[in-house]
C-alpha cells in the first residue's frame, strides 16, 4: 500500500473574536513552529479571510493526526480562547477515520470518507 493511501487531512475553521486577529497571527507562527518537527506531517498551513482562520493540514494516518493534536494541545487551548471553532472536518480512508472517531468524539467533527481519486 502506498503511504499516501493512508493520508488523513484535518480542516478546522475558526472565527476570531473581535480585536484578537493580530494576537492570533502571532499564535499561528507558534503552531507552525511546533508542527515542523512532526515526522508524519505532510503539510500544514493557515489561510485567512478577514476574521476567518482556516488550517489545511495532512498527516500519514490516524497516528499522525493523534500525534499532532497531542503536540499542539496547549496551543489549541490558547486559540480557542480567542476564536470560535466554526467547523471541524477529517478527510481520509475509512480505516484511518475509524481510528479517530473514539478518541476524538468530544470534538463533534464531521468525517468524510475517501471514495475515489488519484494519489501520487
Amino acid at each position: 500500500m502506498q503511504p499516501l493511501c493512508q493520508y488523513v487531512s484535518i480542516h478546522p475553521t475558526f472565527r476570531a473574536h473581535a480585536g484578537r486577529v493580530e494576537e492570533i497571527h502571532q499564535l499561528l507562527e507558534k503552531f507552525v513552529a511546533a508542527t515542523q518537527s512532526e515526522p508524519l506531517c505532510l503539510f500544514y498551513e493557515f489561510s485567512l479571510n478577514n476574521d476567518i482562520i482556516f488550517c489545511r493540514e495532512g498527516y500519514l494516518g490516524a497516528v499522525g493526526v493523534l500525534a499532532h493534536l497531542e503536540n499542539v494541545g496547549e496551543l489549541l487551548g490558547e486559540m480557542l480562547k480567542m476564536t470560535d471553532l466554526v467547523r471541524l472536518e477529517f478527510h481520509g480512508p475509512a480505516a484511518e477515520l475509524d481510528q479517530l472517531r473514539g478518541p476524538l468524539a468530544h470534538l463533534n467533527a464531521d468525517y468524510f470518507v475517501l471514495k475515489c481519486g488519484i494519489g501520487h
